[in-house]
């Protein structure tokens, strides 16, 4: 085959790493994964030295749609065959990068903690190729955590490009909203400086974070539904209380978009 387009990443992984990123894909793309035909395929693109984030996904996609497959794919070729042992009905590996080599186009592609360890200047047509190789109706998320999942930021994007940004995190563990920013995926983890739209966001989070400060007596939770809901008074928010509640927001893509040059 030909070489894999891509360099291999560190490849550290974690059960349950991204298990909001997953649950938010499996609510925001579930009727779209329902509605696919043939049967939708997700890829889990660079899924590390263990294959427990691809095993994870397939289980929570079949909570959106029974009929899902998950296909793994990593650079690394010894990380293809310690996967394998794990695969199942619904579940392989393959040896890649990019270029995708799925039989088809996928209905959803995963790159969580890949494009982190590029350069900002090689995102743009990352992005480009991998929403190529999706599906009509398809949906590329791009993104980054940390360690152990309590803190995650990911771009979503169609075959058009980006559309939304979503900031998510364990309530428990957070001071202010601003502390995601050291999970900013790498489109956007360079552009946190005043000036830019990503940094006003973050600035204006905090300040609803700080005004909000009443309800921290009712607990976390109200106190983020609070800011957030101050937020969508500045900020076009495509989302609601119902993911408010789950530690989430999302914001459309062009009002953070970083600025041109």
């Amino acid at each position: 085959m030909d070489r894999p387009v891509g360099t291999a990443t560190r490849g550290t992984t974690n059960p349950n790493r991204l298990r909001r990123m997953d649950r938010w894909i499996a609510h925001a793309h579930g009727p779209a994964l329902r509605h696919a035909d043939p049967a939708p395929v997700a890829v889990d693109l660079g899924y590390g030295a263990a294959p427990w984030t691809a095993v994870e996904l397939l289980q929570r996609l079949r909570t959106a749609d029974p009929r899902c497959e998950v296909v793994g794919i990593e650079i690394d070729p010894a990380r293809v065959s310690a996967a394998r042992p794990y695969e199942r009905a619904g579940l392989a590996f393959r040896h890649g990068g990019f270029e995708v080599p799925t039989t088809g186009r996928p209905s959803l592609i995963r790159a969580a903690n890949v494009l982190r360890q590029y350069d900002e200047s090689e995102v743009a047509a990352v992005w480009a190729r991998l929403c190529g190789r999706l599906a009509p109706g398809g949906l590329l998320v791009e993104g980054t955590c940390d360690e152990i999942g309590r803190r995650h930021v990911w771009v979503a994007l169609g075959p058009e490009g980006p559309r939304t940004v979503t900031f998510a995190t364990r309530l428990g563990s957070l001071e202010r909203p601003s502390d995601l920013a050291e999970r900013l995926p790498k489109a956007l983890i360079h552009r946190n400086v005043p000036g830019e739209p990503v940094h006003a966001f973050l600035r204006d989070f905090d300040r609803a974070w700080a005004a909000a400060a009443p309800y921290a007596s009712l607990g976390a939770r109200q106190r983020w539904i609070k800011a957030v809901t101050d937020l969508a008074g500045s900020w076009p928010l495509a989302d609601d209380r119902r993911r408010w509640r789950q530690g989430e927001v999302t914001v459309k893509w062009a009002a953070i978009a970083p600025n041109s040059g």
